[in-house]
Protein backbone atom coordinates (compact mmCIF):
# COMPACT_ATOMS: atom_id res chain seq x y z
CA UNK A 1 0.00 0.00 0.00
CA UNK A 2 1.64 3.14 -1.10
CA UNK A 3 2.25 5.69 2.02
CA UNK A 4 2.54 9.42 1.65
CA UNK A 5 4.04 10.92 4.16
CA UNK A 6 2.40 13.02 6.74
CA UNK A 7 3.84 15.89 8.44
CA UNK A 8 3.68 13.60 11.63
CA UNK A 9 5.92 11.40 10.08
CA UNK A 10 8.37 13.98 8.81
CA UNK A 11 8.34 15.21 12.52
CA UNK A 12 9.23 11.91 13.50
CA UNK A 13 10.74 8.92 11.38
CA UNK A 14 12.59 11.13 9.10
CA UNK A 15 13.70 14.52 10.06
CA UNK A 16 17.20 13.97 9.32
CA UNK A 17 19.30 15.21 12.04
CA UNK A 18 21.47 18.18 10.71
CA UNK A 19 25.28 16.72 11.87
CA UNK A 20 26.15 18.05 15.07
CA UNK A 21 28.44 20.40 13.00
CA UNK A 22 28.38 24.28 12.76
CA UNK A 23 27.33 25.23 9.14
CA UNK A 24 30.75 25.38 7.13
CA UNK A 25 31.75 28.76 6.88
CA UNK A 26 32.04 28.39 3.11
CA UNK A 27 31.14 32.00 1.59
CA UNK A 28 28.56 31.32 0.10
CA UNK A 29 28.21 27.46 0.29
CA UNK A 30 27.29 25.89 -3.34
CA UNK A 31 25.45 22.99 -5.07
CA UNK A 32 27.52 22.10 -8.25
CA UNK A 33 24.51 20.72 -10.36
CA UNK A 34 25.27 18.48 -13.59
CA UNK A 35 23.06 19.56 -16.55
CA UNK A 36 23.32 16.15 -18.60
CA UNK A 37 20.92 17.59 -21.29
CA UNK A 38 22.51 21.02 -21.41
CA UNK A 39 26.16 20.41 -21.36
CA UNK A 40 26.21 22.25 -18.49
CA UNK A 41 27.23 22.47 -15.09
CA UNK A 42 24.89 24.64 -12.79
CA UNK A 43 26.07 26.24 -9.77
CA UNK A 44 23.74 27.77 -6.97
CA UNK A 45 23.97 30.06 -4.59
CA UNK A 46 22.76 27.58 -1.50
CA UNK A 47 22.57 30.70 0.51
CA UNK A 48 20.11 32.70 -2.40
CA UNK A 49 19.31 29.53 -4.18
CA UNK A 50 19.96 31.72 -7.50
CA UNK A 51 21.84 30.02 -10.11
CA UNK A 52 24.99 32.32 -9.82
CA UNK A 53 26.73 30.43 -13.30
CA UNK A 54 27.08 28.36 -15.49
CA UNK A 55 30.19 26.32 -16.66
CA UNK A 56 30.23 24.52 -19.74
CA UNK A 57 31.49 21.16 -20.59
CA UNK A 58 31.49 18.87 -23.85
CA UNK A 59 28.38 17.01 -24.31
CA UNK A 60 27.15 15.25 -21.02
CA UNK A 61 27.78 15.82 -17.47
CA UNK A 62 26.32 13.53 -15.02
CA UNK A 63 28.10 12.16 -12.49
CA UNK A 64 30.61 13.39 -9.98
CA UNK A 65 33.53 12.00 -7.42
CA UNK A 66 35.38 13.81 -5.01
CA UNK A 67 38.95 13.38 -4.96
CA UNK A 68 40.57 11.86 -1.99
CA UNK A 69 42.11 14.93 -0.81
CA UNK A 70 38.78 17.08 -1.57
CA UNK A 71 40.70 19.70 -3.61
CA UNK A 72 38.80 18.49 -6.94
CA UNK A 73 35.49 17.48 -8.48
CA UNK A 74 35.57 15.27 -10.59
CA UNK A 75 32.73 15.64 -13.25
CA UNK A 76 32.02 12.69 -15.69
CA UNK A 77 31.21 13.67 -19.48
CA UNK A 78 30.53 10.56 -20.90
CA UNK A 79 29.12 11.58 -24.70
CA UNK A 80 32.14 14.45 -24.51
CA UNK A 81 34.51 11.36 -23.93
CA UNK A 82 35.74 13.21 -20.86
CA UNK A 83 36.96 13.81 -17.39
CA UNK A 84 36.20 17.51 -16.14
CA UNK A 85 38.23 18.77 -12.96
CA UNK A 86 36.13 21.56 -11.15
CA UNK A 87 37.18 23.57 -7.72
CA UNK A 88 34.35 21.84 -4.79
CA UNK A 89 34.32 25.22 -3.29
CA UNK A 90 33.76 27.39 -5.55
CA UNK A 91 32.46 25.16 -8.76
CA UNK A 92 35.32 26.93 -10.94
CA UNK A 93 36.44 24.35 -13.48
CA UNK A 94 40.15 23.32 -12.97
CA UNK A 95 41.36 21.15 -16.11
CA UNK A 96 39.55 18.29 -18.11
CA UNK A 97 40.91 14.82 -19.39
CA UNK A 98 39.94 12.96 -22.25
CA UNK A 99 38.55 9.34 -21.32
CA UNK A 100 36.25 7.06 -23.47
CA UNK A 101 32.67 6.92 -22.04
CA UNK A 102 33.11 7.96 -18.48
CA UNK A 103 29.36 7.44 -17.18
CA UNK A 104 29.17 6.90 -13.17
CA UNK A 105 32.80 6.69 -11.46
CA UNK A 106 33.94 6.72 -7.62
CA UNK A 107 37.07 5.99 -5.70
CA UNK A 108 37.95 3.28 -3.96
CA UNK A 109 37.78 3.76 -0.28
CA UNK A 110 41.13 3.69 0.50
CA UNK A 111 41.36 5.98 -2.33
CA UNK A 112 44.23 3.37 -4.62
CA UNK A 113 41.37 2.97 -7.54
CA UNK A 114 38.90 5.03 -9.77
CA UNK A 115 36.22 2.88 -10.86
CA UNK A 116 34.36 4.30 -14.28
CA UNK A 117 31.73 2.27 -15.99
CA UNK A 118 31.12 2.95 -19.67
CA UNK A 119 27.84 2.66 -20.42
CA UNK A 120 27.73 2.89 -24.00
CA UNK A 121 30.84 1.20 -24.49
CA UNK A 122 29.91 -1.80 -22.52
CA UNK A 123 33.01 -1.77 -20.17
CA UNK A 124 34.52 -1.08 -16.47
CA UNK A 125 37.31 0.62 -16.55
CA UNK A 126 39.73 0.67 -13.45
CA UNK A 127 42.44 3.75 -13.16
CA UNK A 128 44.99 4.14 -10.77
CA UNK A 129 43.50 7.22 -8.75
CA UNK A 130 47.10 8.95 -8.33
CA UNK A 131 48.14 9.25 -11.84
CA UNK A 132 44.52 8.32 -13.83
CA UNK A 133 46.14 5.55 -15.84
CA UNK A 134 44.69 2.27 -16.87
CA UNK A 135 44.75 -0.67 -14.48
CA UNK A 136 42.54 -2.70 -15.74
CA UNK A 137 39.70 -2.74 -18.35
CA UNK A 138 36.58 -5.50 -17.57
CA UNK A 139 34.43 -5.96 -20.62
CA UNK A 140 30.75 -6.55 -18.65
CA UNK A 141 27.32 -6.74 -20.11
CA UNK A 142 25.48 -3.97 -21.96
CA UNK A 143 25.18 -0.97 -20.13
CA UNK A 144 27.25 -0.48 -17.10
CA UNK A 145 25.62 1.67 -15.03
CA UNK A 146 26.14 2.50 -11.07
CA UNK A 147 29.18 0.95 -8.82
CA UNK A 148 30.22 0.65 -5.22
CA UNK A 149 32.52 -1.00 -3.42
CA UNK A 150 33.18 -3.51 -0.72
CA UNK A 151 34.38 -1.38 2.20
CA UNK A 152 37.96 -3.06 2.47
CA UNK A 153 38.05 -1.92 -1.00
CA UNK A 154 38.31 -5.97 -2.30
CA UNK A 155 35.58 -5.83 -4.11
CA UNK A 156 34.15 -4.20 -7.25
CA UNK A 157 29.57 -4.22 -8.06
CA UNK A 158 28.53 -2.53 -10.95
CA UNK A 159 25.13 -2.59 -12.25
CA UNK A 160 24.14 -3.53 -16.04
CA UNK A 161 21.57 -2.18 -16.82
CA UNK A 162 20.89 -3.42 -20.43
CA UNK A 163 21.99 -7.07 -19.08
CA UNK A 164 19.38 -6.90 -16.28
CA UNK A 165 22.73 -7.62 -14.28
CA UNK A 166 24.82 -7.00 -11.72
CA UNK A 167 28.68 -7.48 -11.99
CA UNK A 168 31.26 -8.09 -9.52
CA UNK A 169 35.24 -7.41 -9.82
CA UNK A 170 37.88 -8.85 -7.69
CA UNK A 171 39.97 -5.79 -7.00
CA UNK A 172 42.92 -7.54 -5.93
CA UNK A 173 43.26 -10.02 -8.41
CA UNK A 174 42.00 -7.98 -10.80
CA UNK A 175 39.55 -10.24 -12.39
CA UNK A 176 35.79 -10.80 -12.60
CA UNK A 177 34.11 -12.59 -10.13
CA UNK A 178 30.61 -13.19 -10.90
CA UNK A 179 27.53 -11.41 -13.40
CA UNK A 180 24.10 -12.26 -12.20
CA UNK A 181 20.53 -11.21 -13.13
CA UNK A 182 19.05 -9.06 -10.79
CA UNK A 183 15.63 -7.59 -12.19
CA UNK A 184 14.68 -5.36 -14.95
CA UNK A 185 17.14 -2.09 -15.44
CA UNK A 186 19.94 -2.28 -12.37
CA UNK A 187 20.91 1.34 -11.85
CA UNK A 188 22.27 2.51 -8.22
CA UNK A 189 24.15 0.28 -6.09
CA UNK A 190 24.85 0.67 -2.35
CA UNK A 191 26.98 -1.66 -0.42
CA UNK A 192 25.35 -1.74 3.28
CA UNK A 193 25.92 -3.86 6.49
CA UNK A 194 27.36 -6.63 4.47
CA UNK A 195 25.01 -6.62 1.54
CA UNK A 196 24.25 -4.48 -1.49
CA UNK A 197 21.61 -2.88 -2.41
CA UNK A 198 20.38 -2.18 -5.62
CA UNK A 199 17.91 -0.19 -7.04
CA UNK A 200 15.78 -2.04 -9.77
CA UNK A 201 14.33 0.76 -12.43
CA UNK A 202 12.00 -0.87 -14.63
CA UNK A 203 10.43 -2.35 -11.32
CA UNK A 204 9.33 -1.02 -8.19
CA UNK A 205 11.66 -2.29 -5.99
CA UNK A 206 15.39 -2.36 -4.19
CA UNK A 207 17.42 -6.01 -4.32
CA UNK A 208 18.87 -7.09 -1.71
CA UNK A 209 22.32 -9.38 -2.94
CA UNK A 210 24.43 -11.45 -0.82
CA UNK A 211 28.18 -10.24 -1.96
CA UNK A 212 29.16 -13.48 -2.20
CA UNK A 213 27.99 -14.98 -5.20
CA UNK A 214 25.31 -12.59 -6.23
CA UNK A 215 22.15 -14.22 -4.84
CA UNK A 216 19.00 -11.95 -4.62
CA UNK A 217 17.93 -12.52 -0.91
CA UNK A 218 14.92 -10.33 -0.66
CA UNK A 219 13.19 -7.60 -2.35
CA UNK A 220 11.97 -3.98 -0.71
CA UNK A 221 9.04 -2.68 -2.44
CA UNK A 222 9.94 1.23 -2.91
CA UNK A 223 7.48 2.99 -5.87
CA UNK A 224 7.66 2.60 -9.54
CA UNK A 225 11.25 3.11 -11.00
CA UNK A 226 13.86 3.58 -8.26
CA UNK A 227 16.64 4.86 -9.20
CA UNK A 228 19.39 5.40 -6.46
CA UNK A 229 20.05 4.92 -2.75
CA UNK A 230 21.56 7.25 -0.17
CA UNK A 231 22.52 6.50 3.09
CA UNK A 232 21.66 9.65 5.60
CA UNK A 233 24.52 10.95 7.48
CA UNK A 234 23.13 9.51 11.06
CA UNK A 235 23.33 6.28 9.33
CA UNK A 236 19.30 5.58 10.20
CA UNK A 237 17.65 5.79 7.11
CA UNK A 238 18.59 5.40 3.23
CA UNK A 239 16.71 7.56 0.87
CA UNK A 240 15.59 6.06 -2.61
CA UNK A 241 14.63 7.86 -5.15
CA UNK A 242 12.07 6.65 -7.08
CA UNK A 243 12.78 8.42 -10.65
CA UNK A 244 9.59 7.18 -12.51
CA UNK A 245 6.83 7.43 -9.70
CA UNK A 246 8.17 11.00 -8.49
CA UNK A 247 8.90 10.13 -4.58
CA UNK A 248 11.80 9.15 -2.08
CA UNK A 249 10.85 5.98 -0.10
CA UNK A 250 12.91 6.39 3.49
CA UNK A 251 14.21 3.11 4.64
CA UNK A 252 15.24 1.93 8.18
CA UNK A 253 18.77 1.32 7.85
CA UNK A 254 18.77 -1.51 10.14
CA UNK A 255 15.54 -3.65 8.85
CA UNK A 256 15.27 -2.02 5.64
CA UNK A 257 11.92 -1.39 6.22
CA UNK A 258 9.74 1.30 4.42
CA UNK A 259 8.62 3.77 6.84
CA UNK A 260 7.59 6.95 4.73
CA UNK A 261 7.21 8.00 1.57
CA UNK A 262 7.59 11.65 0.29
CA UNK A 263 6.08 12.77 -2.90
CA UNK A 264 8.82 14.65 -5.37
CA UNK A 265 7.43 14.94 -8.79
CA UNK A 266 9.58 15.90 -11.38
CA UNK A 267 11.59 12.85 -11.67
CA UNK A 268 14.08 12.86 -8.57
CA UNK A 269 17.48 11.42 -9.45
CA UNK A 270 20.57 12.32 -7.23
CA UNK A 271 21.16 14.42 -4.19
CA UNK A 272 22.71 15.47 -0.94
CA UNK A 273 22.11 16.00 2.65
CA UNK A 274 22.79 19.49 4.16
CA UNK A 275 24.43 20.36 7.48
CA UNK A 276 20.65 21.96 8.40
CA UNK A 277 19.41 18.72 7.66
CA UNK A 278 17.67 19.64 4.06
CA UNK A 279 18.30 17.72 1.06
CA UNK A 280 19.11 19.01 -2.57
CA UNK A 281 17.38 17.12 -5.51
CA UNK A 282 18.03 16.85 -8.99
CA UNK A 283 14.87 16.69 -10.69
CA UNK A 284 15.67 15.47 -13.33
CA UNK A 285 12.58 15.93 -15.30
CA UNK A 286 11.58 18.74 -14.28
CA UNK A 287 15.22 20.32 -14.98
CA UNK A 288 14.86 21.94 -11.41
CA UNK A 289 16.52 21.39 -8.11
CA UNK A 290 14.33 20.56 -4.88
CA UNK A 291 15.35 21.44 -1.38
CA UNK A 292 13.22 19.62 0.76
CA UNK A 293 12.80 20.36 4.10
CA UNK A 294 12.00 17.32 6.12
CA UNK A 295 10.82 18.77 9.66
CA UNK A 296 8.16 20.50 7.70
CA UNK A 297 7.52 19.15 4.36
CA UNK A 298 8.70 22.15 2.50
CA UNK A 299 9.90 21.96 -1.23
CA UNK A 300 11.57 24.34 -2.63
CA UNK A 301 12.35 24.36 -6.61
CA UNK A 302 15.30 25.96 -8.52
CA UNK A 303 15.28 26.03 -12.36
CA UNK A 304 18.45 24.47 -13.57
CA UNK A 305 19.58 23.57 -16.94
CA UNK A 306 17.87 20.76 -19.24
CA UNK A 307 17.92 16.92 -17.36
CA UNK A 308 19.59 17.75 -14.41
CA UNK A 309 21.77 14.68 -12.85
CA UNK A 310 24.07 14.33 -10.53
CA UNK A 311 24.45 17.07 -7.43
CA UNK A 312 27.53 17.96 -5.19
CA UNK A 313 26.90 20.44 -1.91
CA UNK A 314 29.98 21.97 -1.33
CA UNK A 315 29.14 21.89 2.68
CA UNK A 316 30.08 18.23 2.06
CA UNK A 317 33.67 19.52 2.16
CA UNK A 318 33.57 20.18 5.99
CA UNK A 319 30.17 18.47 7.27
CA UNK A 320 32.34 14.84 7.87
CA UNK A 321 29.33 12.66 8.64
CA UNK A 322 27.65 13.58 5.69
CA UNK A 323 30.62 13.08 3.33
CA UNK A 324 31.19 9.88 4.91
CA UNK A 325 27.68 8.31 4.71
CA UNK A 326 28.29 9.65 0.34
CA UNK A 327 31.59 7.22 0.32
CA UNK A 328 29.46 4.73 1.66
CA UNK A 329 26.93 5.56 -0.87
Amino acid sequence: MKLEISRRALLGAVAFPAAGLAVPTLRPPIAIVMDSGGATVSIIDMTTRKVVRKEPTLREPSHWALAPDRQRLLVSDAAGNAIFFFDPATGKEMSHVLIPDPYQLWYSPDGRYLGVNALRLNHVDLYHADRLTLAKRFRTGSMPSHLSYSPDSRWMFNSLQGANALASFDLLDLRARWSVPVGSAPAGVMWHEGLVLVAIMGSNHVAVVDPRDGRVRRRVVTDRGPHNLFLAPDRAHIVVTNRVAGSLSVLDAKTLAVVARVAMPGGPDDLCFAPDGKLWIALRFASEVAVFEPRTGSIDRIPVGRSPHGIFVSTLLTDAPALAAMRLA
